[in-house]
């Protein structure tokens, strides 16, 4: 007998004398500590919990010594699956299940399998309300006081969460959860979101076993350039027509939930859900257009529209039958019958396809919740269902916009151009489109104020359900108590028996700060009184105090679609009183009847401010999106590459707005010619593109989408090539906006092509982008990835089929001479309010939006008659579209 059948024999007998133990074995409930399969339920004050004891013996002789295995970290017997799901940009009154009219059948079902909450706040803005939701402490707590791309550099507003504030998928993770994150990333800072990392603070970083989703504030959803898988960058959508991240993202999700109970059915997951929807753009499948579009939801208009969703939320009992709409601000918005037949009908189709977004998210969204319905584990999953991580955005401007991009650079087209040049395209790849404000307006029905705004509901109250069907036996019940966005991980927590870690990776944590919502779940408590009694708001100098009932809230001076505009002091800021017991939607301000109140309530929010990191308060809104931050390009001017290399965002790549630079490319030209991309920032919606095109070279500035600026060259001969593109910017710089200035940046100035030291081609620009590029898109060498600046010339990924030696780029920025700085000084001290007027001076208490000494109602209107009037005179000369933009561009600045 062979050496190794006499080992299968041995084993075999050892197998059968053996069995009865093995049997025993598997009839316990838990396996015995040391065993392959021992598990172990952690106290979890110390994460990752210390190594576990070795308790075997060792010998020097394995026959003599006994193994023992260390036990896997399980979660506590009964521990929930958690399915937490936040769309994008979304007020109260979006949802069918909060009284919209827009159909969404898998929010209604978690509602009706469960509780409606119809107190639930987030901070108005992206970034900040989901690190408040992932972290449970306030936004400023944990860095993000304004979103990723705005970040300034103080404690409160750096985009940096800090060790001591782990995130809920790192204590989930660490207990033994399955953990994913799907969707939407917005708490990366922008300045690390490059493959050079550091990847700490992405959502792997974070404690996210695994991420499928886009960095940064919105995408393509057709095309998004800034989609990874982990961290790597990923293009799925290159040659599939149709393809969509709404629905690829769903898959990814209901694949990683079932990939899971396959390989490990009884751990419990936890997968956050973050769709794109329906931050703009707004980007459904034709098919979900064309079913909200034949139901004509807003045919009748956005005023008609705030009383039917007001009338369906009293019906349902989501406001109080004593709520009162608060008024349409006449002074800012048109009523709808004050439109023409053309404003309507561009209007009505914004609003079809952003419906149609909603709509098709929450499909998408009902296809995840069915397929662990599916797996038989909807029973024991809380499903947390937000609607909106802030109220609908009005960045759209008053007359919405077919690219965003351009509404982000203070350029928006006129309605008859979106009718002629974009409504038949209008949600498709060829818009970044948002819709008009009076929409986002009635969205948030029946508070006052959008997206951006605390102050007022319309900007932080948000629609939020939850079902946990094997704990939650009050269906279809409606919760009504005061709570926020930081309640949520210490609601999960508490379902999960998990306590808050006190150390992690050796770090101190330092205390969340929501409170858990588990005590409404019971239906005795269906009135008890909140447990969250003080909550304080701050977005942009905007601001409020909630406290037992009442809320003190600064008066608006800033409309969100006004992203340029000179305010007073924040300490100057008026403020107004509401009495929520008794006013459900802040509609009567009863500060002159309560002085005392009001002024405890002050007094309480400058506490809660330097409690949190609140502090210094910033009420600038577009500066800070180029104000310098850490990057990989900051404090450099000159660069060089000598490969291709794609990918690198922009908050790490050079940027080249409001200032001179140069682009030298060393190439070698193959016989028979070449093309392809040399260096791209930016894509079909704002940026630009060096390229060689048939042979020749080209490079085109696609001012957003309305113009592009074009220099074309001759045929390169074989062989190795100099290829130069040097741009003179004419205007003084970004400095400027230090005095409240903003002449300094989107200016000219005249660009060269040059082959091997020659000028081919030279052309003036007339004006630049003053603030920011194709924000989803990335800066990449030796092809393109993402969208084509131009479409015409090329289509992704438009790889460089010479060769690239070397590519460098120099920048030079504008200096202010000490004559600049002068005038510059008087102007603001002019102007009296501007943020360099004389240190110690107030200012008023009205904001200055292009003039001084007006209202707010009075400067808005102004500049509403002022474009028309422009506009009107540019039909007069009967110019095309791209010069009519132009026109009146520079006719309202005059």
């Amino acid at each position: 007998m062979s050496a190794a059948r006499s080992f299968v024999s041995a084993f075999a007998l050892t197998l059968a004398f053996s069995a009865p133990s093995f049997a025993q074995q598997a009839q316990q409930t838990a396996p015995p500590p040391g065993s392959p399969a021992a598990t172990i339920t952690i106290p979890g004050n110390q994460l990752p919990p210390p190594p576990e004891k070795f308790g075997g013996k060792i010998e020097r002789d394995a026959r003599d010594s006994k193994p023992y295995w260390p036990a896997r970290v399980v979660p506590p017997k009964g521990a929930p699956n958690v399915l937490l799901i936040i769309t994008d940009d979304a007020g109260y009154g979006v949802p069918s299940t909060f009284g919209g009219v827009i159909p969404t059948p898998a929010l209604d079902r978690i509602a009706q399998n469960g509780l409606r909450y119809t107190n639930f706040h987030s901070t108005a803005l992206c970034s900040p309300t989901r690190a408040a939701l992932i972290t449970g402490r306030n936004h400023h707590s944990v860095g993000y006081g304004v979103i990723a791309e705005q970040a300034t550099g103080y404690p409160g507003y750096d985009s940096i969460i800090t060790k001591d504030k782990a995130t809920i998928g790192r204590i989930l993770t660490d207990n033994g959860y399955h953990t994913a994150w799907f969707g939407k990333n917005h708490n990366t800072p922008e300045y690390q979101a490059s493959q050079a990392g550091p990847f700490d603070q992405w959502p792997t970083g974070m404690g996210f076993e695994y991420f499928y989703g886009f960095m940064g504030g919105d995408t393509n959803q057709w095309e998004p350039g800034n989609l990874v898988r982990n961290t790597t960058p990923i293009h799925p959508y290159v040659g599939k027509p149709g393809w969509n991240l709404m629905t690829a993202m769903a898959d990814e999700a209901i694949d990683y939930v079932n990939r899971m109970n396959a390989l490990s059915p009884d751990t419990p997951f936890f997968v956050k859900f973050a769709p794109g929807a329906t931050h703009a753009p707004h980007h459904p499948t034709p098919e979900w257009v064309k079913k909200i579009s034949d139901m004509h939801l807003f045919d009748q208009g956005w005023n008609k529209l705030r009383d039917t969703i007001f009338e369906n939320q009293k019906r349902l009992g989501v406001i109080p039958q004593s709520a009162k709409m608060t008024p349409w601000p006449k002074d800012l918005i048109k009523e709808w019958d004050q439109l023409s037949d053309d404003e309507k009908k561009l209007f009505i189709r914004q609003a079809d396809v952003f419906a149609a977004y909603v709509a098709y998210a929450d499909s998408e969204i009902g296809r995840v919740i069915q397929s662990i319905d599916d797996l038989g584990k909807l029973d024991n999953t809380l499903v947390i269902y937000i609607e909106g991580d802030n109220g609908t955005s009005a960045e759209g401007q008053p007359t919405g916009t077919p690219n965003e991009v351009a509404m982000f650079n203070q350029v928006t087209p006129s309605v008859e151009d979106q009718l002629k040049y974009f409504y038949d395209v209008w949600g498709t790849d060829k818009t970044y489109n948002h819709m008009s404000i009076g929409w986002a307006w009635a969205f948030d029905t029946p508070f006052s104020w959008t997206k951006q705004i605390v102050s007022h509901f319309g900007g932080t109250r948000q629609g939020m359900a939850m079902s946990w069907p094997a704990v939650i036996k009050d269906k279809g019940g409606i919760r009504a108590q005061f709570h926020h966005v930081i309640d949520i991980v210490p609601t999960i927590l508490e379902a999960a028996q998990i306590k808050q870690p006190d150390i992690v990776d050796g770090i101190k944590q330092s205390p969340i700060e929501g409170v858990s919502m588990m005590y409404t779940f019971d239906a005795k408590n269906a009135n008890a009184a909140t447990t969250h009694t003080t909550q304080y708001f701050e977005m942009f100098a905007d601001r409020a105090i909630y406290n037992d009932g009442w809320i003190a809230s600064t008066k608006v001076l800033r409309p969100p679609w006004v992203t340029v505009a000179k305010l007073p002091n924040p300490g100057d800021y008026p403020w107004e009183l509401y009495d929520l017991r008794n006013d459900w939607t802040q509609a009567e301000d009863v500060a002159a009847k309560n002085p005392d109140k009001l002024k405890e309530l002050q007094a309480l929010f400058w506490k809660e401010a330097e409690k949190y990191q609140v502090l210094p308060l910033d009420s600038t809104v577009a500066s800070r999106m180029i104000t310098p931050r850490p990057s990989l390009s900051a404090g450099r001017t000159n660069f060089a590459w000598t490969r291709p290399m794609t990918g690198t965002p922009n908050g790490d790549a050079p940027s080249l707005l409001n200032a001179s630079y140069n682009f030298k490319v060393d190439v070698d030209i193959p016989d028979g010619g070449a093309e392809g991309m040399l260096v791209t920032q930016g894509g079909r919606f704002g940026g630009y593109g060096f390229y060689v095109l048939k042979n020749k070279p080209v490079f085109t500035w696609n001012l957003v989408d309305l113009k592009r600026v074009r220099w074309e060259g001759p045929d390169l001969t074989p062989g190795k090539h100099l290829i130069e593109f040097d741009f003179k910017y004419d205007g003084l710089g970004a400095a400027t906006m230090m005095f409240g200035d903003y002449t300094g940046i989107g200016q000219g100035g005249t660009g060269a092509l040059k082959v091997d030291g020659k000028a081919v081609a030279t052309e003036k620009m007339e004006q630049t982008l003053p603030f920011i590029l194709q924000w989803d898109e990335a800066f990449d060498i030796g092809s393109d990835t993402g969208t084509p600046v131009d479409d015409n010339d090329y289509q992704t990924p438009f790889a460089f089929t010479g060769k690239i030696n070397k590519l460098t780029l120099d920048i030079e920025r504008p200096k202010l001479s000490p004559d600049d700085v002068k005038r510059l000084q008087q102007a603001a001290r002019a102007a009296g309010d501007g943020p360099s007027a004389d240190t110690g001076k107030t200012g008023s208490a009205e904001p200055q939006v292009g003039t001084v000494g007006l209202s707010l109602v009075d400067k808005i209107q102004l500049r509403i008659d002022k474009r028309e009037a422009c506009r009107k005179q540019a039909e007069a000369k009967d110019l095309g579209m791209v010069e009519r933009v132009k026109f009146v561009q520079q006719c309202v600045q005059q």
